[in-house]
Formats: C-alpha cells, structure tokens, sequence
C-alpha cells in the first residue's frame, strides 16, 4: 500500500497507508488527519480538503482540472502547489507522496 505524509500548519508530520484507488481526501478521513474538513465529501464542489502538494511530487499528482481550479477559488491561502485532495487518485507511483494542509480550510 502506498504511503502518504500529511504536514500540519504547525509542522507536524503523520504518515499514513492509503488503499490504491482511493483519492488522498478519503484516505486523510479514514486516518483521522487534522486540516482536512472534505464538507462535500469529494464532490469537487467546496474546498475544504485544500492541500499543498510537496514540490518534489506536484509533476506527479499532475494539475488542477478547470473545475477544480474554480473551487481553490474559495480556498485560503491558494499556492501554485495547491491542489484539492478529492481530485487526486492514490497510485501505486504515488507511495511516499507528501502534502501540507493549510493553517485553515476556505
């Protein structure tokens, strides 16, 4: 299983196993991760599973789709490394993978 870092506001670090398939938002609920609200449940329609993908993985987690892209319109604190969670799929060339959530959700 692919392992995912999520870093905190406050740079606290906890890495977690994450099912291939999956998208980085839903393995950040089942693991109980700090930071990530995910209010619509993964629908693309709010942004409050914002995370910051490291630099080292952003060519790997590929770029925000146009839909996604307007929903980190309403996020805080948007980066050119930001992406929704939701959006991205858990790959097996994903394993080690780390993200920053944001001092606080849009």
């Amino acid at each position: 299983m692919p392992k995912i870092t999520f870093i905190d506001a406050q740079g606290e670090s906890r890495t977690v196993e994450a099912e291939t398939g999956a998208t980085v938002m839903e393995t950040a609920v089942r693991n109980g991760i700090p930071g990530i609200e995910a209010e619509c449940g993964g629908a693309c329609a709010c942004a409050t599973c914002h995370v910051y993908v490291d630099d080292a993985w952003a060519e790997k987690t590929g770029h925000a789709e146009s839909m996604e892209e307007d929903m980190l319109d309403f996020a805080f604190d948007v980066r050119p490394t930001s992406r929704l969670s939701c959006q991205i799929r858990v790959r097996d060339e994903l394993d080690g993978l780390v993200v920053r959530t944001p001092a606080r959700q849009g």
